[in-house]
């Protein structure tokens, strides 16, 4: 879906840290995380599920390409519609039938 759009390295910045959770020492101790920001747009992804920074990158930059693909998506406007004929009076005739059951239900016009 988003793999024909082409990102250029000059609007990418790159920021690595260290991973939080579970992993062990590796994890602990190397900066595998990334966080990835295009500058033109101020998007701003990140990756921390894998142990390597390679792949923790990889998987950042396709998360940005669906950003940038679902931004410059445009939405269709909306068609206003009205409701048909047959519907109108279906919806009618389930208001008078439900009118007609609470009227049968009888009301109490004193307290004598």
């Amino acid at each position: 879906m988003a793999e024909h759009l082409p990102l250029k390295k000059a609007d990418l910045e790159f920021e690595f840290y260290k991973a939080q959770g579970p992993g062990g020492q590796h994890r602990n101790k190397v900066a595998t995380a990334v966080r990835l920001t295009h500058i033109p747009t101020g998007f701003t992804v990140s990756a921390t599920e894998r142990r390597s920074r390679t792949q923790n990158l990889e998987k950042a930059i396709e998360r940005l390409k669906i950003k940038l693909a679902r931004a410059g998506r445009k939405e269709k406007p909306r068609v206003p519609t009205k409701p048909s004929k047959a519907a109108r009076r279906k919806r009618l005739e389930a208001k008078k039938a439900r009118s007609s059951i609470k009227k049968q239900r009888g009301r109490v016009t004193s307290w004598s």
